[in-house]
């Protein structure tokens, strides 16, 4: 019996890391749960931006679902969506929102996401990708939309405001299209 257990884990092991590892392969972004003091500054970031009382909340590329998590007991009356394409992290983060009823867990590509509702969007992704994103909300978002970004940040965006990361970069609140225009 501990033979078959023994095989079974390792089995089970080499079919997640390969998973994750062809999501990395894929999307160029490693699941990396944000630190609790990056969780704080997005939190206290939102709170600063006066959402509605409903507010409807997206976390793109949720991971283990530690954002999603947070914000829906920080916001307990708004919705929180997280999206993963990493199907065990997104399992993990589906058993980890389970109890609440103000979040969700989607396995898709946020590239293919409805995001017009959004009152909020988070991200904690890598430089390569954030030109892409930023082209995804502008097609898709509200203007007035609030975003932030942890480390890795929008070129040619401008910052509403910012708390500094401890270990890593800042995280950044975008009231968005946070274009700067100038008159000519």
């Amino acid at each position: 019996m501990s033979a078959i257990f023994w095989y079974l884990t390792v089995l089970l092991t080499v079919v997640v890391c390969l998973s994750i590892a062809l999501t990395v392969a894929v999307t160029g972004v490693p699941t990396l749960p944000s630190s609790s003091s990056e969780v704080d500054d997005v939190i206290a970031l939102l709170k600063r931006a006066q959402l509605p009382e409903h507010a409807v909340i997206f976390d793109l590329g949720s991971g283990w679902g530690t954002l999603v998590v947070a914000l829906a007991k920080a916001f307990p009356n708004a919705s929180v969506h997280g999206v993963e394409i990493s199907p065990f992290p997104y399992l993990i983060s589906r058993l980890r929102t389970g109890g609440l009823a103000n979040a969700s867990v989607r396995w898709e590509n946020f590239f293919r996401s409805d995001l017009k509702q959004a009152d909020a969007i988070t991200c904690y992704l890598m430089p390569g990708l954030m030109p892409s994103v930023c082209e995804l909300l502008d097609k898709n978002l509200k203007p007035g939309t609030r975003v932030i970004a942890n480390t890795f940040l929008f070129r040619g965006r401008t910052i509403s405001t910012a708390r500094q990361g401890a270990l890593r970069g800042p995280v950044a609140l975008y009231v968005w299209p946070a274009r700067h225009w100038v008159a000519a």
